[in-house]
C-alpha cells in the first residue's frame, strides 16, 4: 500500500541586514497526510523597533500558498522575525513552548509584543515534548532562547529537523555548544533546516 511521504518545503519571506550582509528569513511548510503545518511565520509588515535591520519583505500572502489550508502553526520561538505573520492565522492552533510564550509576554525588548498577541490568536502551550502529528514531534531545544523548540519530521531518509534559530549558522551544528544544538546532533538527522540559511545542513558533511 502506497503512503504519501511527509515533505518539508522552505519558503523565503524576508531578508534582514545582519552587520554588512543580508540574511534570509525562511519559514517551513510541512505537508503531511493529516494536514499542513507551517513552522514560523516570518514577517508581514515593518516596525520601527527593527528598522535598523532594514527588513525587505517577501510576505506569505504573496507566495501563492493557501493559508486557509494550514491546519496548524508552530513557532520555534517568538522573536519578531518568526512570529510576524501569526496574525494571518487567527483561529488556527499555534503551538509554542509555555516558557517561550511567557517570556515573550513579560520580558522587555524580547520581541514585538503586538505581533505575538494579535487579535484572535489561539496558542496551544506545550510543556516539553509533544507529538503534533504521526511522525512530527516538537522537542524543547534551549539555547537561542530558553523556550526554543525544534520540529522533528520522520522521513524515509531519516529525521529532518526544522531548527528555527537553535543554530543560525552551520558551524554551530558542526561544533554544538548549546543544549538545543547538542539535541539536534543527537538525533542523527538526515537534514537540518535553519531559519536563516538557503540550504539544509547535511549531517556528516
Amino acid at each position: 500500500m502506497m503512503t504519501t511521504p511527509i515533505t518539508v518545503t522552505p519558503v523565503r519571506v524576508a531578508t534582514l541586514l545582519a552587520g554588512d550582509e543580508r540574511m534570509p528569513v525562511f519559514v517551513h511548510l510541512i505537508d503531511h497526510p493529516a494536514g499542513r503545518v507551517l513552522v514560523d511565520t516570518g514577517m508581514t509588515e515593518l516596525h520601527p523597533a527593527v528598522a535598523d535591520m532594514d527588513p525587505q519583505l517577501e510576505p506569505l500572502t504573496e507566495k501563492g500558498i493557501d493559508l486557509d489550508g494550514i491546519t496548524a502553526v508552530v513557532n520555534t520561538h517568538l522573536h519578531f522575525d518568526h512570529c510576524g505573520g501569526n496574525h494571518l492565522f487567527a483561529g488556527t492552533p499555534v503551538y509554542v513552548q509555555r516558557r517561550e510564550l511567557e517570556d515573550a509576554r513579560t520580558l522587555d525588548e524580547y520581541t514585538i509584543r503586538e505581533w505575538v498577541d494579535a487579535p484572535g490568536m489561539t496558542y496551544i502551550e506545550v510543556d516539553g515534548e509533544f507529538e503534533l502529528l504521526p511522525g512530527v514531534r516538537l522537542l524543547p531545544a534551549p539555547g537561542h532562547t530558553p523556550g526554543s523548540q525544534i520540529v522533528v519530521v520522520e522521513t524515509d531518509a531519516g529525521p529532518v529537523v526544522i531548527a528555527g534559530d537553535s543554530a543560525v549558522w552551520f558551524g554551530e551544528l558542526d561544533e554544538p555548544t548549546t543544549e538545543g544544538q547538542r539535541l539536534i546532533r543527537s538525533l542523527d538527522p538526515h537534514q537540518v533546516w535553519l531559519a536563516h540559511a538557503d540550504e539544509p545542513w547535511p549531517a556528516g558533511s
